[in-house]
C-alpha cells in the first residue's frame, strides 16, 4: 500500500478543537461581518441569518421578505402553542421538538402536519391528474386559521392557500413562504405577500425545505426572548 502524502484536515480541527455551539457562534458572526449593513430589524436578522447559515449563501439575505407583523405574529403563535402545517415530510423531520419544547411545553409530533403522503390524498391527486400537494392543504383547511404555515417545496399549495385566504377567509398566523422550482414558484409568492396575512418569504425562484424550517427555528429563538 502507498503511503498517502496528504494529511487529513482533521488534524487540524483536533488541533483547535470547538464545540458544535461556538462554530455556530463563530459561523454567525462571520455572517455579520461579512454581510455589513442591513435593512432588517434585530428580530428579523435573527431570521435572515439563521437562513444564511443554513442556505451558506449570503446574497439569499437580498431576496427575503417581511410583512410588518410576520415575526411578532409568527413568535405570538409559538408562544401560545398553534398547529403547524408543513408542505413535505422533510420539514416535519427537520423541526427541532426540543426547540419548539422551549417555547411551548404542548408541542409534540401531533401538533405537526403534512398530509402529502396520505393515502386519500394520493388516490385524489392519481384521479385528478393534480399534485398530490393541492389536495394536502386542503384536507388541512380546518387547521390552518391561526396556525404556522411552512411551505418549502410546493407552489400549487402556496397558490391555493392563497386562494382560500381570497375567498375562504382562512387567516393563518404566519405563512412561511418559500417554495422553490421554476413553474408557479415566483408569481405564488408576489401574490401571497399582497394579500392580508402575515408572511415571510423568498423572493425569486429558491427556497427549499431547510429554509422553511430554519425559519421556524430562529422563531423559536425570538418568540423564546433568547439570541
Amino acid at each position: 500500500m502507498v503511503a498517502c502524502p496528504m494529511k487529513a484536515s482533521m488534524y487540524s480541527f483536533l488541533a483547535a478543537p470547538l464545540s458544535g455551539p461556538e462554530i455556530e457562534r463563530r459561523s454567525f458572526a462571520i455572517i455579520d461581518a461579512e454581510t455589513g449593513a442591513h435593512g432588517f430589524a434585530p428580530d428579523q436578522w435573527e431570521i435572515v441569518r439563521r437562513m444564511l447559515h443554513t442556505a451558506g449563501d449570503l446574497s439569499l439575505a437580498q431576496a427575503v421578505r417581511f410583512t410588518p407583523d410576520a415575526v411578532a405574529s409568527g413568535a405570538a403563535a409559538l408562544r401560545a402553542g398553534a398547529l403547524l402545517y408543513v408542505d413535505s415530510n422533510m420539514i416535519r423531520a427537520g423541526l427541532s421538538m426540543a426547540r419548539l419544547r422551549r417555547v411551548h411545553a404542548s408541542y409534540a409530533p401531533g401538533k405537526i402536519h403534512c398530509h402529502v403522503a396520505d393515502d386519500d390524498v394520493a388516490r385524489e391527486a392519481l384521479q385528478a391528474g393534480l399534485p398530490r400537494s393541492l389536495f394536502a392543504i386542503r384536507k388541512a383547511r380546518a387547521i390552518l386559521h391561526g396556525g404556522i404555515v411552512a411551505l418549502g417545496n410546493a407552489p400549487v399549495a402556496l397558490l391555493e392557500l392563497n386562494r382560500m385566504i381570497l375567498e375562504d377567509g382562512v387567516r393563518p398566523a404566519l405563512v412561511i413562504g418559500m417554495p422553490v422550482g421554476f413553474v408557479h414558484v415566483e408569481e405564488s409568492k408576489e401574490e401571497l405577500l399582497a394579500l392580508p396575512v402575515p408572511s415571510i418569504v423568498v423572493a425569486g425562484r429558491r427556497g427549499g425545505s431547510n429554509l422553511a424550517v430554519s425559519v421556524v427555528h430562529a422563531l423559536c429563538t425570538v418568540a423564546g426572548g433568547r439570541k
